[in-house]
């Protein structure tokens, strides 16, 4: 049986490698929305980009809720649940700033720029969620 992490240990584990998460969302009526995304922590807040007229940025600009869940897949299995309200911005320059923070975890170093300027266009969002909640579990099949 797995154990809980402790604050330091699921930050550790979220942030390793180029773990993606699965966020979830809440639909207009009421049922879950889930995608994959990019992301990075940033203190206390999980910062991701989406576009403003995707699901999960029109169910985050009505209803703040989400949840990101970031696991391995890889026995012994672990996993972090991340839940708490969104806050969106449109500001291009602290977009293009955290799109390219984000990118530089998951694609090529000389790519992070790239991908941070196509990421930092209108019609896009900085998405910071406020992390209210945390469930992880270690090394769950042991």
């Amino acid at each position: 049986m797995g154990e809980k992490m402790t604050g330091e240990e699921w930050r550790t584990f979220v942030s390793a490698g180029t773990r993606t998460g699965k966020l979830a969302t809440v639909r207009a009526d009421g049922s879950p929305h889930l995608a994959p995304i990019w992301f990075v922590l940033d203190g206390d807040d999980f910062v991701f980009n989406t576009g403003a007229n995707t699901v999960k940025g029109r169910n985050l600009a009505r209803d703040g809720r989400a949840t990101l869940c970031v696991d391995d897949e890889r026995m012994p299995y672990s996993f972090a649940v991340l839940s708490g309200r969104a806050r969106l911005s449109e500001d291009l320059d602290a977009m293009r700033h955290w799109a390219t923070v984000i990118a530089a975890r998951y694609v090529d170093e000389e790519l992070a720029e790239t991908y941070g300027a196509r990421n930092a266009v209108p019609g896009e969002l900085l998405v910071r969620v406020a992390i209210e909640k945390v469930v992880s579990e270690a090394r769950v099949a042991e």
